[in-house]
C-alpha cells in the first residue's frame, strides 16, 4: 500500500476553507481522497490519474464512499476538461501530489533500477513514448540535455556518451543494463555515495517519458480559473525542479493567490522514519483571492 506523504498537513490545508467540492489531480491509490472524504462528510472528490492499475485499486480502496467521488483516467494537464465532463465550472480545492507511487516503483515497468525490468517507465501504458525509445533512439546531445535539465546530473554528457557507445553494440533493454552503464561512467570515488549514481538518470528519463514538468506547468496555469474565491491549491513536490515551478507559479500569480505556506512544509522526523520516501517532499499552498 502506498503511504500518502504529508497526508494530514495537505488535507488540513485543502479543507480549511470549509468547501465541499475537491479535485485530486493525482489520485494514485486514493489515499488523499479517502482522507478528504473521512474528514469532511459533505465533501465530493473528483479524482484523476493516468495509471489504469492505480485507478482500479483506488476504486477498491474507496468503495465505502460510493457516490461521493468520481474518477477519470487522464493526464492532470487536462483537469479543465475533466471538470467539464463532470459538468462543473469551479471547485473549492485542487490537490497535486507529484510523487511516483510505490505501486509504480515496485512494478515491472522499469521505474526503478532496484528491480530488473524492461525499460518502460510509462505512467499511462497506452502512450507510445517509452524509456526504451528515449535511451535507444534519442541523439547523444538530446540525452545529455535531458539528464542535465531533468536530473540535474553533473555527468550528463559523460553518461549520454556511454549510453550511445553501448547501444551501438546492442539495444539497451533493461533497467539493470542502464544502471550499469551509468555506473560505468562514474569515477570510482563517486560510486559509493548516499544516493545511487543511476538515481538522477532514471528520474530524468521518467520525467521525459511522462512529460511531467510540461503537465505540471500546464495544470498550474489552469488552476486560477477553476477555483472558487477562497478555493485552495495544494501541491506536494519531490524534487527541486518541481518545487521551483510551484514556487515561481505562486510568485507570478501573487495577485490571484494568498500564500498559505511562507516556507514549504516538510515531513516531520517521525514521518520520515516511518516512510523514508517522504524525506524530499515539500508542500506549498495558496488560496484563490
Amino acid at each position: 500500500m502506498h503511504i500518502p506523504v504529508l497526508l494530514e498537513e495537505s488535507t488540513e490545508l485543502l479543507l480549511g476553507n470549509g468547501g465541499k467540492l475537491y479535485l485530486d489531480c493525482t489520485l494514485g491509490l486514493g489515499g488523499h481522497t479517502r482522507r478528504i472524504l473521512e474528514k469532511n462528510p459533505e465533501a465530493f472528490v473528483i479524482g484523476i490519474d493516468r495509471d489504469e492499475e492505480a485507478i482500479e485499486l483506488a476504486k477498491e480502496n474507496l468503495k465505502e464512499f460510493e457516490g461521493r467521488f468520481s474518477i477519470y483516467k487522464a493526464d492532470f494537464a487536462y483537469l479543465d476538461e475533466v471538470l467539464r465532463a463532470e459538468g462543473i465550472d469551479k471547485v473549492d480545492g485542487i490537490l497535486l501530489d507529484l510523487g511516483v507511487s510505490m505501486l509504480q516503483l515496485k512494478s515491472e515497468r522499469g521505474f526503478s533500477f532496484q528491480i530488473d525490468a524492461p525499460l518502460d517507465m510509462r505512467m499511462d501504458k497506452e502512450q507510445k513514448l517509452t524509456a526504451y525509445r528515449v535511451v535507444n533512439e534519442y541523439p547523444e546531445k538530446e540525452l545529455a540535455r535531458i539528464l542535465w535539465e531533468y536530473g540535474e546530473e553533473r555527468l550528463s554528457r559523460k553518461i549520454a556518451r556511454a549510453i550511445v557507445q553501448y547501444r551501438k553494440k546492442k539495444p539497451i533493454e533493461t533497467t539493470k543494463e542502464l544502471a550499469d552503464i551509468v555506473l560505468s561512467a562514474y569515477p570510482e570515488r563517486l560510486k559509493h555515495g548516499r544516493i545511487h549514481p543511476a538515481t538522477k538518470t532514471f528520474q530524468a528519463i521518467r520525467i521525459e517519458v511522462n512529460k511531467e514538468l510540461e503537465s505540471l506547468k500546464t495544470a498550474l496555469e489552469k488552476t486560477p480559473d477553476l477555483l472558487n474565491p477562497g478555493g485552495r491549491l495544494v501541491v506536494i513536490s519531490f524534487h527541486s525542479l518541481e518545487d521551483r515551478i510551484v514556487k515561481n507559479f505562486f510568485r507570478e500569480h501573487s495577485r490571484l493567490f494568498r500564500i498559505l505556506t511562507k516556507k514549504p512544509i516538510t515531513p516531520s522526523e517521525e514521518e520520515i522514519s516511518m516512510n523514508p520516501a517522504s524525506r524530499s517532499a515539500k508542500l506549498r499552498a495558496g488560496e484563490r483571492i
